[in-house]
This record gives C-alpha cells, sequence and structure tokens, in this order.
C-alpha cells in the first residue's frame, strides 16, 4: 500500500512537471509577430491553441513528437520560428519532448512561472511570445539543462524535406541575411 502511493506521488509529481495554466501575457508588445485572439484561433488547432496561448499542456507520452527519433529541425507551430535541433533532443522518460538546449540562445524566451504554487521557468517562442513549456535544472551534459516542450507547440521537419509555408514566410522575414 505504501509503495503504491509512492508511486502515484512520483507520477503525479512527473505529470506535473511539464504542466501550466497560467494566465496568458497581455498586452506584451515586445514579440514581433503580434495577432489578434481570433486571428491565432484562425491559424491553430484548438489544441495548439490551448497550448500555444493560452500555456495549456498536452498529457506525458501522448505528444506527436516525445518519441521522435528522426533527424530534423523543431519549430514554432505558431509562427515557423526555428528552436531546437534533433541532436539536442534526448530521452528524458518525462514523456514530452526534451532538449538540453535550443538552436540558438535568442529563439526562445524565459519567463517566471509562479502558478500551480511553484517557481518555475515557462519557454516562449521569441517570435510571438507562444507558450512552449518550461526549462529545468536536471537535464544531462553541456548544458544541464532539460527543456521540457509540448509537441503540439512544435512543427518537425526532417532533413531534406520541403519546409511547410509557415517556416518559409519565417525565415523570409526573420531569416539571417
Amino acid at each position: 500500500m505504501r509503495l503504491s502511493l509512492i508511486l502515484i506521488l512520483s507520477l503525479a509529481y512527473v505529470t506535473g512537471a511539464c504542466q501550466t495554466k497560467s494566465s496568458p501575457k497581455e498586452g506584451n508588445n515586445a514579440y514581433p509577430i503580434q495577432k489578434t485572439e481570433k486571428e491565432w484561433k484562425e491559424i491553430l488547432s484548438d489544441k495548439q491553441f490551448y497550448i500555444l496561448r493560452q500555456q495549456g499542456t498536452e498529457y506525458a507520452f501522448t505528444g506527436e513528437y516525445w518519441d521522435n527519433k528522426k533527424k530534423g529541425t523543431y519549430y514554432s507551430a505558431a509562427t515557423g520560428q526555428p528552436l531546437f535541433r534533433s541532436e539536442h533532443k534526448y530521452k528524458s522518460g518525462t514523456g514530452w519532448p526534451s532538449f538540453y538546449k535550443p538552436i540558438d540562445e535568442k529563439a526562445v524566451v524565459e519567463i517566471v512561472d509562479k502558478s500551480h504554487g511553484m517557481v518555475r521557468t515557462e519557454v516562449v517562442d521569441s517570435g510571438s511570445g507562444s507558450h512552449l513549456g518550461h526549462v529545468f535544472n536536471d537535464g544531462p551534459a553541456p548544458t544541464g539543462l532539460r527543456y521540457c516542450m509540448n509537441s503540439a507547440s512544435l512543427l518537425f521537419v526532417a532533413d531534406g524535406d520541403e519546409l511547410p509555408a509557415i517556416v518559409k514566410d519565417w525565415k523570409e522575414k526573420y531569416g539571417k541575411k
């Protein structure tokens, strides 16, 4: 009985470690891509809107990319901005795609998240401020970080595959010239 209780509490802790439902950031004009709630709803699925714009989360081990082993790039599903490379992805055991570093330091913004009675670090894309997940300091070398991301906040493109229009648009407007 005691072992069962410990297992249940451990699972609850791990499951909650990547979840958030903090309130959306209102009126933040620091991001280059600004859209109304209506515009976001038109381009994102309901699940993506919930995660990217309302700081939601998907259940552990249910997202499309938690166990993806293909080589390629992970982009923001909101903007097409490049965020992570497969070479930096690792199996964390949490059930969410985990990376030890972003593709570029400027690709993400870290924000203090005090929701759910905890102090964590939320990760948003630097293009639109859309919620991706959280970063923790329990990752592997060389950084010791675990960027615990929601699959629905990401768009994966395998090396050699054609880029979707959203990624092409990002590269045209904001990519390095």
